[in-house]
């Protein structure tokens, strides 16, 4: 059971492999020092900030994010090492509020690597604080505890790391600070050089170790995911990633339970470009345990850069507008200036500037993005199933994986600057969340019309639930269909034929309430005793996999306690591992009135069509969601399909 712990308060640490989990409402700069046992940092040796996120036993974040992962290995800390201090602070010199008083109180959480949280800790009670030291491990007497600090100082990183014993403090800070702006950390080579306003686009989280997060994230996160985590994402776009503006807040892309493997070797270099040419960047070069986790932060890097550089650029094109109209309101204020040659030069001397700004922006942003690109042209390939599109090769060679992946793909997402750059929108696994695959016109702009939309929503359904059975080893993975009136025989077909189906998809009254009700019997069962601490008790026989409930067509062939026991399952079944998908058209339910408002806003709206609908909580941009179709005319959603039914037969991977 999780320890939450108030300002000095400690707890013990089972073990000595660890991670610490930041989340914050604003990007902030996660780090950490080494303090012997006098509590003094002996030099900058003993500090991890984004300009050096390395030391033995400790990895920390490379960039500003809201939401961090920061692996610890307790053991492998020198041995003159006593205490682990992590450092919280607001960045310097980018835009964002100036104290930890004008944000939400951060939290943070001390969890095992299997994603159990240890103890945890909101930092409340801070006022004109930039920095602060969040949490302490130390040794005593030969084991690990973690101490909630909440020590905080409003002269920044400076005096934060000066009443630590750094003779160096002010050096030390004024480098990370630049590393923070600068974007040192990134696992591309960094763009060509620019103005101070415009490199702070770069100033990006690492996801979770950061997408995001955010993000894509993310959470994005979740920018990436939580720049657009992603607590996205990636991505991430994920815990912040894209969220549903009115809809139900934001998509979260992380997950306590996540699953981590040993940490990361070595990161690969980066090849030294030709002369004149941008260095090449590499794939999952940044921060994590595992080649996956680091592809995972990177597409998150790769969403929150994205979402930043086309702020910075809407930002710059918006002031080059607003200072054209004051300009020329001032020239039509003067009666003397509105006729006339003086008036016609005043006039085209405004906008003649105007222009000027336009272009430098949109020459900036075009190098940011010519960067982006060139990092996506590597990152793509490298991705493994769980995160490759339906026309990567991996899916030709698919196996059935033997461990269950951190995050799945659900999609991709662009914005207009550049629609051909597509950032995988990457959400965490187990799903926190359900899915509602929406089948009406609302929001989008296709000219297709309802049966078509109809059609889409559930050839769009059927991918998602295909891609979750594939990445998912054998049998712990469980799909169930409710199609009450069979009129979607045949988009259903890839399932039922595949054999990835326990049973057939269920029609009719009964066949919709013997489903619904063993599910939740399944949830209760489940929920009472994970409260009641005897999971143990459970049922030999009782699977411990996931579930996911496919929806269609509803409200059609729904009475009202099917309908409660639909939002009972969205409420309260991915906690216990039992996840929803709807394929729905929201105008169809309007009859029940509000009754139905808590269900949708519990779901994660996906469009089977390219749609604007989804936005981050950084910057607020729209993003056009595309759905993960298989290419036109290609069969490897059978392929990938057979591969599935074969493994859960002969339980071979």
């Amino acid at each position: 059971m999780t320890a939450e712990l108030v300002r000095g308060q400690n707890h013990p640490l089972p073990g000595t492999r660890l991670e610490v989990r930041v989340s914050a409402a604003q990007p902030v700069v996660a780090g950490a020092t080494l303090s012997d046992d006098r509590r003094k940092v002996r030099g900058t040796s003993w500090v991890a900030h984004p300009g050096a996120p390395t030391l033995p036993g400790l990895e920390v974040s490379r960039q500003a994010a809201a939401d961090h992962r920061l692996a610890v290995d307790l053991d492998a800390l020198p041995n003159d090492a006593h205490q682990v201090n992590v450092l919280l602070a607001l960045p310097v010199g980018v835009a964002g509020p100036a104290s930890f008083g004008a944000v939400a109180a951060p939290f943070v959480a001390v969890t095992g690597l299997d994603g159990t949280e240890i103890a945890s800790y909101t930092l409340t009670d801070l006022t004109a604080e930039s920095a602060v030291v969040a949490l302490e491990l130390y040794r005593r007497q030969g084991a690990w505890k973690v101490r909630a600090v909440g020590q905080g100082y409003a002269g920044g990183l400076a005096e934060m790391l000066t009443d630590q014993g750094l003779p160096q403090a002010q050096d030390l800070a004024a480098t990370i600070n630049e590393a923070v702006a600068q974007g040192l950390a990134r696992s591309v080579a960094a763009p060509p050089p620019r103005p101070a306003d415009e490199a702070r686009v770069r100033a990006t989280a690492q996801g979770h170790t950061a997408p995001g997060e955010g993000a894509p994230a993310p959470q994005g996160e979740p920018a990436a995911p939580h720049p657009v985590p992603p607590q996205p994402g990636p991505p991430a776009p994920g815990d912040g990633a894209p969220a549903q503006p009115g809809d139900g807040g934001p998509v979260n892309y992380t997950h306590p339970r996540r699953q981590t493997s040993a940490p990361p070797p070595p990161p690969p270099t980066v090849p030294t470009a030709a002369p004149g040419q941008p260095a090449q960047p590499v794939a999952g070069d940044a921060t994590g345990w595992s080649l996956e986790e680091r592809l995972y932060n990177q597409v998150w890097g790769m969403f929150e850069d994205l979402a930043r550089t086309t702020a910075a650029y809407r930002s710059a094109v918006d002031f080059a507008d607003s200072r054209r109209e004051q300009e020329l309101d001032k020239v039509l204020s003067d009666p003397r200036s509105r006729i006339g040659g003086a008036g016609d030069a005043a006039r085209e001397t405004a906008r003649a500037k105007h222009g000027d700004l336009v272009d430098q922006a949109r020459a900036a942003l075009d190098r940011d993005l010519a960067q982006l690109a060139a990092e996506a042209d590597v990152v793509e390939p490298a991705l493994p199933p769980a995160f490759a599109d339906w026309s990567s090769p991996v899916w030709h060679a698919y196996r059935a994986p033997m461990e269950i992946p951190m995050a799945v793909r659900l999609g991709g997402l662009h914005l207009p600057e550049r629609p051909d750059l597509r950032i995988p929108m990457l959400v965490r696994l187990p799903l926190e969340r359900g899915l509602w695959i929406d089948s009406g016109r609302s929001g989008s702009d296709s000219l297709a019309d309802a049966d078509t939309l109809r059609r889409l929503a559930l050839d769009s359904a059927v991918a998602h639930a295909a891609r979750l059975l594939a990445v998912y080893p054998p049998g712990e993975f469980t799909v169930h269909v409710i199609d009450p009136a069979g009129t979607g025989a045949s988009a259903l077909a890839p399932l039922v034929t595949s054999g990835v189906l326990d049973e057939p998809p269920a029609a009719g009254a009964a066949g919709t309430g013997a489903v619904l009700t063993r599910l939740t019997q399944r949830v209760d069962l489940l929920q009472m005793a994970v409260r009641g601490g005897v999971t143990s008790s459970l049922p030999p026989d009782l699977d411990t996999g996931e579930h996911l409930l496919v929806v269609n067509d509803f409200p059609h062939g729904f009475d009202d306690r099917a309908v409660t026991q639909l939002r009972y399952l969205a409420d309260e079944g991915p906690a216990v591992g039992v996840h929803l998908m709807m394929v729905a058209d929201r105008e169809d339910a309007r009859e029940y009135g509000p009754l139905l408002d808590p269900l949708w806003r519990a779901l994660l709206r996906l469009t089977p069509v390219p749609d604007d609908h989804l936005a981050d909580p950084w910057v607020g941009h729209a993003w056009t969601y595309e759905p993960p179709l298989a290419p036109t005319g290609s069969e490897v959603l059978h392929h990938v399909l057979a591969g599935v039914g074969t493994a859960r037969r002969t339980g071979s991977r």
